[in-house]
């Protein structure tokens, strides 16, 4: 029930905005609004995570995961019935409300409940769950707008939902593991070999996440693709997320050349080659100039997912190592939030410079006709997104020297404190 449950979340988060064009077609298409059925899920889901980390340690953690579940059905049902952009735009935040105590819920549950190499095989079909939900989303959201509609997308979330809560009766009760105090402890990223990791899931929010919400929409703006067939195009983009990590893992095992280090460098480099590489994504230019630069900005989401945790948390004391994976977490769960939403924000802003309001707002809904400018808007965009990767990899190699010449002076990578 816990895997169940914590699917919806990624499903949530790569394919609602595939549907976003049938949305503007039945309810408008007020550009602010219609970006907020997904800017609002994202930014209440990484807030809340924040938040119902400490209320979890007062409920309980089976408590709040089952309350996370009710609050996401709530939005999920919510978001089947409305017949304004503002209604929908409510049940999605209140759905990222819920999405967050389900997440927080979850892997409390899963820690509290296992340990050794049980909990080791818990957390690695939890994370195989989030890769898969990430995958499958904006494809399985296509299918189900073309064979449900958009309502349809939510009414499927709201029916998986419903089977997880019933059945979440059944998991054992689990209380507070630790002491309740400060929200978090920002502390351990004064080591510059924790910081550095951090930085990596910032550049996968920016150069796939982003990327993966609002390319769907592309691809029907810019080639005038069916929404069914937009999504089954972006498998291009989410398998490697899928195929990466245990490909990645292998590689370790066999060779000693690719340290976490390496393996984050390498995904940097991939997502800045993607963006760039993207920029084919224009009229006149065959959807298959697109398809390399997708697979590459896959990868540099998928590279490093099963690493950077891990290293990362090698850099911190034992002891804290749960305060530090919760540092972790906000920068990943938070710049995906902010990624998605300044992508958005970015590409109508510069439609609004092109167009008159009504054609910027239809334009942005992803409707036909305006195939050149979208793909301006677009390149400018992912111009951008490759310029701040490239900075992103700057500071990750200028912080891993800085960890390296620490290491060479006799520090320990697990430092004692870091008070």
């Amino acid at each position: 029930m816990i895997l169940l449950a914590q699917f919806v979340i990624p499903l949530s988060i790569a394919g609602t905005a595939v549907a976003l064009p049938a949305i503007a077609i039945d309810l408008g298409s007020a550009s602010g609004r219609l970006q907020w059925i997904v800017n609002g899920f994202n930014v209440s889901f990484a807030i809340f995570t924040v938040i119902w980390g400490a209320v979890s340690d007062r409920i309980g953690y089976r408590t709040a995961f089952r309350a996370g579940i009710a609050l996401a059905l709530v939005g999920a049902v919510g978001s089947t019935l409305p017949d304004s952009l503002l209604w929908l735009d409510a049940a999605r935040t209140l759905a990222g409300i819920g999405a967050a105590a389900v997440l927080t819920g979850a892997a409390a549950i899963l820690s509290h409940a296992y340990s050794g190499p049980a909990r080791a095989r818990a957390f690695a079909a939890f994370g195989t769950v989030n890769g898969l939900g990430l995958a499958a989303g904006p494809a399985l959201s296509g299918l189900l707008v073309g064979w449900l509609g958009w309502r349809g997308v939510f009414a499927v979330h709201a029916g998986v939902l419903a089977v997880a809560l019933v059945g979440s009766g059944a998991l054992p009760s689990a209380g507070a593991k630790r002491k309740v105090g400060a929200l978090l402890d920002f502390s351990a990223l004064r080591h510059p070999g924790f910081a550095a990791m951090t930085l990596v899931p910032v550049a996968g929010a920016v150069s796939f996440v982003s990327v993966l919400t609002y390319l769907p929409t592309a691809l029907q703006a810019v080639h005038g693709l069916r929404t069914t067939t937009a999504g089954l195009v972006m498998l291009v983009m989410t398998v490697p997320v899928l195929v990466a990590p245990a490909a990645v893992h292998g590689w370790m095992r066999r060779s000693g050349w690719p340290t976490p280090e390496r393996v984050a460098a390498l995904a940097l480099g991939c997502g800045v080659l993607g963006a760039v590489g993207l920029l084919t994504v224009r009229p006149g230019v065959g959807i298959g100039w697109s398809l390399l630069p997708m697979v590459l900005a896959g990868l540099s989401f998928g590279l490093p997912l099963g690493v950077v945790d891990g290293r990362a948390l090698e850099f911190v004391p034992a002891e804290r190592s749960g305060t530090a994976a919760g540092v972790l977490n906000l920068f990943r769960i938070g710049s995906e939030a902010l990624a998605v939403a300044g992508f958005a924000a970015a590409l109508t802003a510069l439609l609004h410079l092109r167009l008159p309001a009504a054609q910027a707002e239809r334009a942005a809904a992803g409707q036909p006709g305006f195939a050149g400018t979208y793909a301006g808007a677009l390149g400018w965009v992912l111009a951008g997104v490759a310029v701040l990767v490239a900075l992103l990899a700057a500071a990750f190699a200028a912080l891993t020297r800085a960890a390296d010449r620490g290491r060479r002076e006799g520090s320990s990578p697990r430092p004692a404190s870091f008070g």
